[in-house]
């Protein structure tokens, strides 16, 4: 039996076409399209880019300055749970603050950083109003949920969105 070369490399070349494409469409339209859509339709989304891998979920958000953190990440981890699965969830805000608000950030830092350490996150809205009452038009929020302390500072125009990862769950047990 003598096999010709041409139709054996055709019908590698077409079978791979045909298993990659398949893999990209199923990516691309099944997975990435449905998380894009429920990242835009997120109340307070300006502009979001996407990287979906095996491993983990990298999301870049710009958001308007009345946005909820909180909550968009809450709406991507639920409505998005299905395409995310055990993927971890990496989401990134890009905002471009005034140096006004990167200021007073820094000074603010180090008692926020501190109450992270010792988990004693009831202190951080305390340290932030403590801090905002300074700076006039400075309005600053705190918000928390199992995973992150979020934080958001307004000041007239610009604002900052900041999460920080909180170690250990809400529970009695470490393990829980």
């Amino acid at each position: 039996m003598k096999l010709r070369l041409l139709p054996v490399v055709l019908s590698v070349i077409i079978s791979s076409a045909v298993l990659f494409g398949g893999w990209f469409a199923y990516t691309s339209l099944a997975m990435e399209n449905p998380l894009s859509d429920i990242i835009g339709n997120a109340p307070g989304v300006e502009s979001s880019t996407m990287k979906l891998d095996s491993t983990q979920v990298n999301i870049e958000l710009k958001l308007k300055q009345d946005a909820n953190l909180r909550e968009i990440v809450r709406r991507i981890q639920t409505e998005g749970s299905s395409i995310i699965g055990k993927r971890s969830l990496h989401v990134e805000v890009t905002d471009k603050p005034s140096a006004k608000i990167e200021e007073w950030w820094s000074k603010a830092l180090f008692e926020v950083a501190q109450a992270m350490e010792t988990k004693h996150y009831a202190d951080i809205p305390t340290t932030l109003q403590k801090y905002a009452a300074d700076v006039p038009n400075m309005k600053v929020d705190s918000e928390m949920d199992e995973s992150y302390v979020y934080i958001h500072m307004t000041d007239g125009e610009s604002s900052k969105f900041v999460m920080l990862p909180r170690s250990s769950k809400i529970g009695v047990w470490p393990n829980e």
